[in-house]
């Protein structure tokens, strides 16, 4: 890595422990008692229990079909069970999409699951059920569930409810004896939504209750993508669970999150707010071998080393006894030449490969002079080089010679020219070579005269070169921008060059002008204008000669390290990017399994308060609470009942969080932020979370059964087949409370629907 700082690591857990149950009741206990049974249908987890118990049965809510390996047979795993067998969690599935209750299968073998759990063994569940449903539930999620719950399980009642409202009762219970009179906003962390409801005497006004479609599971896939791209070759897959993992222990909520961006603009402080995860990797097995053993190997190979050489030297050996015996047999050839016609004498040579006597003569020589090179080779002899050729035809006149001469005489033309031709390129290396020593002397008297003033020459040459390269990388960015000067200059060539006046303007219409262009050498400076890939001869020549300064540099100059050469100096990075993303060299496995989060810790739960930034068209908290207020703080004037001027003023000043999420640290004192620059100052503000987020909202539920209310409150199955399965009742904890939304009402089927419509009046719409 760049920097070493002391900093602790987290390494990711390799196994997720499961919610233990309960101590599990006697059904005995609860048999023709028709004691509630209370199901929070959460989309993350399901608890459930009796309403007497204290604590719930607690499970993943999930489901998967699973074919066990051995027998063969098909097998329904749920909630923590599922993470038994490896590879069946990619074929779980939830009751829920989303925010939203349509998977009923699964649904029906969550509740299977848990009325088996509660021990209940009647063919049908003889209790009343309290159940929860999210806030606006429609109508054929409700009708489907109810459906369920009365002609599979034949309930005798069943009732919905809110989980936010009811963590809100468990959370301010009222004393015994008196009315229940509290006042507060309501927000709710759910899985896949957060919703916002208005708490007036304890009872929810959800005509002004709203629902943002952000959660932890919206979170967690976020930070995510974030991963992805912040290191999209990491070597190990990153899965939803270890983000979610991540998000519950690491990520928080900034009470000013610009404000935050500016501070971690800071590298050193973006490198200490930074959280290092570590995943698991696997070292590569180097075995460690003795001294004894590494003798071993090198006297092995030393001897495979001499095998290959006597081998070499066999075939050597063999090649030249071939040479030899080919040589002889084709001298033997040409001597027969006298005794045999021509004809037979040509034949023989077509057979063995040769055209004519001329390349006969040409491979004897070129044996002749192998053997003779071999043979120099094996007597140590060093070889003294080419000979200087003679070229005895060339200064005989062509009157003198005949025929076969002049093509000779040519041909030793052309053989004095080449060899001529390398004598001089040889005297001019010599001459480049001694010029080039003549210069390396002079520079290095200098450099032994003043080596500070031969150092700071070649920086100044170095800075020239770097300053040329970057102005000319500077020139093609330029380019690529079409609203920049360079490319409009550009485009003016281009256009300059399509209205050549070289070209007559009647032959460019019929298009058959010549293309004159390169006549002239100016055109090929506009076509390096123009052509931006075209390579560049002098950048190229650029880096030679700056590779050459540094050198030196390097060699002679002390202060100059590889951290002042200009690939050093091109390939660094930002100290803030650094710190954004530390390296870590290719080998280190270990460092290379690592992610570092720092931004993005604040930055996925600031999505809760501006969803925009991760892609979501919907309003933030703060947003939703800020158009909230003047509902509340404004009405003052009404003098109605059903207006509660002092409570509603009360209210938006009590917030209450509630759900898992709550529990992300800072969202208080981001709430409690939000709500001051709203509310008039001085207005006192309180922002609470739930005693137990996760469990309060089934407590509360609990709680409810064991009052006379709860009697009341739910639809009995000869209502269900009377009505159908999207009736529900008015009261203050469902779906559906009667509060000002007339045309809701009108939409949903509600108690005594037959009746006329009759002017609202407190006591009928929250009960005495």
């Amino acid at each position: 890595m760049e920097e070493n700082t002391p900093q602790t690591i987290f390494r990711l857990p390799t196994t997720y422990l499961p919610t233990l149950p309960p101590t599990a009741e006697p059904y005995s206990k609860h048999r023709s008692h028709h004691t509630p049974i209370v199901i929070d249908n959460g989309s993350t987890s399901i608890r459930w229990g009796f309403g007497t118990s204290a604590t719930p049965y607690t499970s993943p809510n999930a489901v998967a079909k699973y074919k066990e390996r051995k027998t063969n047979k098909p097998l329904l795993l749920f909630g923590e069970a599922i993470d038994s067998e490896s590879g069946v969690r990619a074929q779980a599935k939830t009751p829920w999409e989303g925010d939203v209750l349509l998977n009923f299968d699964a649904l029906e073998n969550a509740l299977d699951y848990a009325f088996i759990q509660l021990g209940i063994d009647t063919p049908s569940v003889d209790h009343p059920v309290l159940m929860t449903e999210r806030l606006c539930s429609p109508l054929h999620s409700r009708a489907l569930t109810s459906e369920l719950m009365f002609e599979l399980y034949n309930v005798p009642s069943l009732t919905y409810c809110i989980d936010g409202i009811m963590s809100f009762y468990q959370n301010h219970l009222p004393p015994p004896k008196q009315p229940f009179a509290s006042n507060g906003l309501v927000i709710s962390f759910n899985t896949a939504s957060t919703s916002i409801i208005p708490i007036l005497r304890g009872k929810g006004l959800l005509s002004q209750a709203k629902r943002i479609p952000w959660g932890p599971s919206q979170s967690s896939e976020y930070l995510l993508k974030l991963i992805q791209l912040k290191y999209p070759n990491f070597p190990t897959r990153v899965t939803t669970i270890q983000t979610n993992w991540m998000l519950h222990n690491f990520c928080q909520v900034a009470t000013d999150f610009p404000a935050l961006l500016r501070e971690l603009r800071d590298p050193l402080k973006l490198r200490a707010s930074e959280v290092i995860v570590q995943f698991p990797f696997t070292l590569p097995v180097t075995e460690e071998k003795t001294e004894e053993e590494v003798a071993k190997i090198a006297e092995k190979r030393k001897e495979q080393g001499k095998k290959l050489q006597e081998m070499a030297a066999k075939m050597m050996v063999e090649k030249l006894l071939q040479k030899e015996t080919d040589l002889q047999y084709l001298t033997n050839l040409k001597e027969t030449k006298a005794t045999e016609n021509k004809r037979e004498w040509v034949s023989k040579l077509q057979a063995e490969g040769l055209s004519d006597e001329a390349a006969l003569d040409e491979t004897i020589k070129k044996l002749d002079a192998d053997l003779k090179k071999a043979r120099k080779k094996e007597a140590g002899e060093a070889d003294e080089g080419q000979e200087e050729p003679t070229f005895p035809l060339v200064d005989i006149p062509d009157a003198d010679l005949d025929e076969e001469s002049l093509k000779e005489k040519k041909k030793q033309k052309l053989l004095k020219a080449g060899f001529e031709a390398r004598a001089r390129a040889r005297r001019e290396k010599e001459r480049e070579k001694e010029e080039r020593e003549r210069e390396e002397k002079k520079e290095e008297e200098e450099r032994e005269e003043d080596l500070g003033g031969w150092a700071r020459k070649l920086r100044q040459e170095q800075e020239a070169l770097m300053a040329k390269i970057k102005e000319r990388s500077k020139r093609k960015a330029a380019l690529t921008d079409r609203k920049s000067a360079a490319a409009q200059a550009r485009m003016k060539n281009i256009a300059s060059l399509a209205a050549d006046d070289r070209v007559p303007k009647a032959k460019k219409r019929k298009g058959g002008g010549e293309d004159m262009f390169g006549a002239d050498d100016a055109d090929w400076a506009i076509y390096r204008k123009i052509y931006t890939a075209a390579p560049s001869s002098d950048e190229e020549e650029d880096l030679v000669q700056l590779q050459v300064i540094e050198q030196k540099l390097l060699a002679h100059d002390p202060t100059f390290t590889n951290k002042h050469t200009h690939a050093s100096i091109a390939s660094q990075r930002s100290a803030l990017m650094s710190a954004f993303r530390p390296s870590y060299e290719e080998g280190d496995i270990e460092g290379n399994t690592r992610i570092h989060l720092n931004t993005e810790r604040w930055r996925v739960c600031e999505a809760y308060f501006s969803p925009g930034m991760a892609g979501v068209d919907s309003a933030g908290l703060a947003e939703v609470i800020q158009n909230l207020v003047p509902s509340f703080i404004e009405s003052r004037s009404r003098t109605t009942p059903l207006d509660f001027p002092d409570d509603r003023a009360e209210l938006i000043q009590n917030v209450f969080l509630t759900g898992s999420a709550s529990r992300m640290p800072g969202v208080e004192a981001r709430l409690h932020a939000t709500l001051q620059s709203l509310l008039p100052p001085g207005s006192p503000i309180n922002v609470m979370r739930a005693e137990d987020p996760t469990l309060d909202a089934w407590k509360g539920m609990a709680a409810f059964t064991r009052t006379e209310e709860f009697r009341n409150v739910g639809v009995t199955k000869a209502e269900y087949e009377e009505y159908g399965g999207e009736r529900v009742r008015r009261w203050w904890g469902g779906n559906w409370n009667g509060e000002f939304s007339r045309e809701v009402g009108d939409a949903m089927q509600v108690d005594e629907p037959q009746q006329p419509a009759k002017a609202p009046n407190f006591d009928d719409l929250w009960g005495k």
